[in-house]
């Protein structure tokens, strides 16, 4: 089986999306680690959100390995796919408490996304922007 990319890629191209996933992955490591860590202002984060901050150790897990999942290119789209189900509960969090913070893990999301569309040209056959 061979992992050629079907679309061309330049070097620009791939530049562009490693800078676009690294990123959103930086601040996902530092959210995810602050949530193994889970000082008490966290935990009072949590029930604020109307989660036990019991949860805050597995959320962290999902986080950091969806993350390193997403960064290793054998396996970023499946990566992406899990952050975006992770990002989507944080979006849908913020936005059931009317909070505005809901923009933040939606631009994450994107540029999670747009990364992986500049440095797969896999992920470009499969989304064609036509012109």
């Amino acid at each position: 089986m061979t992992t050629e990319s079907p679309l061309p890629t330049s070097k620009n191209m791939v530049w562009t999306g490693w800078v676009l996933s690294v990123l959103p992955s930086l601040l996902l490591l530092l959210s995810g680690t602050a949530k193994l860590l889970n000082p008490p202002a966290l935990a009072k984060n949590f029930e604020h959100m109307g989660y036990p901050a019991s949860l805050a150790l597995v959320l962290g897990i999902v986080e950091i390995s969806s993350t390193l999942i997403y960064l290793c290119p054998p396996t970023a789209v499946l990566g992406a796919i899990l952050l975006t189900g992770y990002l989507g509960g944080a979006v849908a969090t913020h936005a059931r408490l009317l909070e505005t913070q809901f923009v933040v893990p939606a631009i994450l999301g994107i540029l999670i996304w747009l990364g992986l569309y500049f440095r797969d040209g896999r992920v470009r056959a499969l989304v064609p922007i036509r012109r």
